[in-house]
């Protein structure tokens, strides 16, 4: 992964790479997104058959090849002029399900589409809290008419967080790059800087109580997107929501949050069964995906990898990336013992201790 990192760095101008690849403030979570996973040590079983392995699980009703879906990451036209729709394409091709980005370059139809004309997918649709409640609405309900699963509401973005790479730079999306979710065109977009941009629409004024209800109204599934607590799964069960992601948005929001594998246990204790739990941030080998299953995570949810794919080499490039995930995750699990993701539990983790034994989970 980190040579798919080098390579795609060399293909963007830097301004591009460091929106893709820089968090907030003082870039302390977006680091430990992926250091927290080091901690973690596996605990393999010996003498198990292991020559037929089962990597596929159910997510949204539908099996999948193993379990990993791309998250809602946006502007990946910037990456490579295909964007979302090569994704989309490798996506299907590798049988696994992808989320699409209120700031996608093309249409949730287009993207949807180019999915299907590969193979069978599930999409859900990622939204913020708008000022403009008719346009939020007409958002979810393209959505919806397009197949879209569920709704993803990004709950952690009442305000953006502080950014310094994009002041500096005053970040702009390239021109000729629409957002067409949100109803915005290339010109209306460079006229503002991005941050400005969020701030013109989105709406810091929400609530579990405005938002959940309102949107139960679409007929959708709900989830909740950049949970970190249990107190906020224990209301998002409250409130019926089908499911949350445990995510700290790449680190790109709140710096200083905790490690998304460092609280995933405990949002899967208050789930308690009742609601699905997923989670995203720092993923970026098979290892990294058998942890997480392994703490209780139903799937996993990658975003920056995919963004190296495009830039490497569009649809191609994001195919080999979800392929050689795949394939870490495949020999991970033949090397626990674990024939099922079922199979993948906390017995096959430890936890480094500063002084002394590996913890048992």
């Amino acid at each position: 992964m980190d040579d798919l990192k080098a390579a795609a760095a060399e293909k963007m101008p830097n301004g591009v790479r460091d929106f893709y690849n820089s968090g907030s403030t003082d870039q302390i979570t977006v680091h430990e997104n992926q250091s927290a996973y080091l901690k973690y040590r596996l605990r393999p079983r010996v003498l198990v058959d292991v020559f037929k392995v089962d990597t596929t699980t159910v997510v949204f009703g539908r099996r999948i090849d193993f379990p990993l879906s791309i998250a809602p990451a946006g502007i990946q036209a910037m990456a490579h002029p295909d964007g979302e729709l090569a994704t989309s394409r490798a996506a299907a091709g590798r049988n696994i399900n992808m989320s699409i980005s209120s700031f996608s370059n093309y249409s949730v139809e287009d993207v949807r589409k180019a999915g299907l004309g590969v193979g069978p997918i599930e999409h859900t649709m990622q939204i913020y809290t708008m000022q403009d409640r008719q346009r939020q609405q007409r958002i979810i309900r393209r959505a919806r008419a397009a197949g879209c699963r569920a709704i993803f509401l990004t709950a952690d973005s009442p305000v953006l967080g502080i950014r310094y790479n994009e002041h500096r730079s005053d970040f702009r999306t390239p021109a000729g790059l629409d957002f067409p979710n949100l109803e915005l065109l290339s010109r209306d977009i460079l006229a503002n800087s991005h941050a400005d941009g969020f701030d013109g629409f989105n709406s810091a004024s929400h609530s579990w109580a405005k938002e959940i209800p309102w949107l139960r109204e679409m007929g959708m599934e709900i989830w909740v997107k950049g949970v970190l607590t249990s107190e906020d799964v224990l209301l998002a069960r409250e409130y019926g929501c089908d499911g949350v992601i445990v995510s700290n948005h790449g680190g790109r929001q709140l710096d200083g949050t905790p490690a998304t594998i460092d609280v995933l246990a405990e949002c899967v204790q208050a789930a308690g069964g009742q609601i699905r739990v997923h989670v995203d941030g720092g993923i970026r080998s098979g290892t990294d995906i058998f942890k997480a299953i392994a703490l209780g995570a139903e799937c996993c949810w990658i975003g920056r990898p995919t963004i190296w794919g495009l830039a490497y080499d569009g649809e191609a490039g994001v195919t080999l990336m979800l392929d050689m995930l795949y394939k870490e995750f495949q020999r991970c699990m033949q090397l626990c013992g674990c024939k099922t993701v079922a199979d993948i539990s906390k017995a096959a983790l430890g936890i480094v201790r500063k002084n002394g034994p590996l913890a048992r989970l």
